[in-house]
């Protein structure tokens, strides 16, 4: 039986445990007409197979020594006591800057289902208690970070109601490995 709840630190190590990993089979390519100044579309575009490991971008245990996570929250859920999906909602932090100042938004940090559970709504339910948690604090809007390569998590985001507000081709420019990714940033008001 899949069972949800709020954790706190004594969960971290567990969190951690959860496979967050993509399998990328197509990309959303950016097209820009007439250099962008005609618009720019995304268009599915199959590529080459692989794997991308989100886990290692994403550490829980790892949080508590860059940010104050006073006012973060942790949800996961579990097959009995097995760890199967968890999800990470930050507000109102210093130097988060997808927060952009702001106090009135959440982001969605980090949500992650182990492929064997995929497909069964743990996703769904994790997003609605992000939602939920982020409403009962009075915020405005769920602010969540994609990448072109995870066309499924984009795919998730529109389903669960989510509007692509900004596309960054050169957010992740620095890193030589991430070049070609391009980010969106999705929003969901609440």
């Amino acid at each position: 039986m899949i069972t949800y709840r709020e954790i706190d630190s004594s969960y971290f190590d567990k969190y951690d445990k959860i496979p967050m990993l993509v399998k990328v089979k197509s990309i959303l390519k950016l097209e820009k007409i007439e250099n962008g100044f005609g618009g720019i579309l995304l268009k599915e575009t199959p590529t080459e197979e692989y794997i991308k490991d989100l886990g290692e971008y994403e550490e829980v245990t790892k949080y508590a020594e860059e940010f104050d996570i006073t006012n973060w929250t942790f949800f996961m859920a579990f097959d009995n006591k097995f760890p199967i999906g968890a999800v990470t909602v930050v507000s109102e932090t210093k130097n988060v800057h997808l927060l952009d100042g702001r106090d009135d938004i959440s982001v969605l940090w980090d949500i992650r289902v182990d492929d064997r559970y995929k497909q069964q709504g743990v996703g769904t339910k994790l997003f609605t208690m992000a939602a939920e948690w982020s409403k009962s604090k009075g915020l405005k809007q769920i602010k969540i970070e994609c990448q072109n390569n995870n066309v499924q998590a984009c795919r998730f985001y529109h389903k669960q109601g989510a509007v692509l507000g900004k596309i960054d081709e050169y957010a992740y420019y620095e890193d030589i490995e991430d070049r070609d990714e391009v980010q969106l940033i999705w929003y969901l008001d609440l």
